[in-house]
């Protein structure tokens, strides 16, 4: 069974006494993705259920490099709720993979999630257009906070998730502005 990296949801950071706190959804369920223009995806809610407890999951940036934390060492927390696959961690602020990423994650340069996976259970539907993959059942490797995702639902940020939307919403539209504002020489 081959590994296969999906990209795509916004995470949460908070800075509390000595720790960074870390959350957000590495997967959504029910989003329908398309992937590399081959067929469209869907995650099918239950898909990780077996893998959360069984596998030995880290958390990374870019599916790359060293763990920032991991379900094996009890620093990588891994649950399902209807929206999706959660995760959570206290990361160590004097680590210094971790400080390379905090102010990436403060700009918004880094605001995405993604796992890696190996589907166990799959269906398959072609009769449209496309191919559609419903993933019913998966072993996880990896949650990572990500640059570029293949699900746009997913998210990390820095503060609690609620205030981190809305913060990006509104400087989204800013920057939106801003760069209206720009093209047509109002700046």
């Amino acid at each position: 069974m081959d590994k296969e990296i999906r990209f795509g949801v916004p995470v949460e950071m908070r800075e509390e006494n000595d720790t960074i706190k870390v959350s957000g959804y590495a997967a959504v369920f029910g989003q329908e993705t398309n992937i590399g223009g081959w067929f469209d995806e869907m995650i099918e809610r239950g898909a990780f259920k077996d893998a959360i407890g069984r596998d030995d999951v880290v958390f990374l940036v870019n599916h790359e490099g060293l763990p920032l934390a991991r379900t094996r060492s009890g620093t990588l927390v891994l649950r399902e709720d209807d929206h999706g696959l959660y995760m959570e961690s206290e990361l160590d602020p004097a680590d210094p993979d971790v400080a390379l990423i905090i102010p990436k994650m403060r700009r918004g340069d880094l605001d995405k999630m993604s796992f890696a996976f190996a589907p166990t259970v799959q269906e398959w539907d072609e009769s449209g257009d496309i191919p559609k993959r419903t993933i019913k059942e998966a072993t996880l490797y990896d949650v990572s906070i990500v640059t570029t995702p293949a699900y746009e639902g997913t998210e990390i940020g820095l503060r609690s998730l609620e205030a981190f939307r809305k913060e990006s919403r509104s400087g989204n539209s800013k920057r939106r502005l801003a760069m209206k504002a720009r093209f047509h020489g109002f700046e």
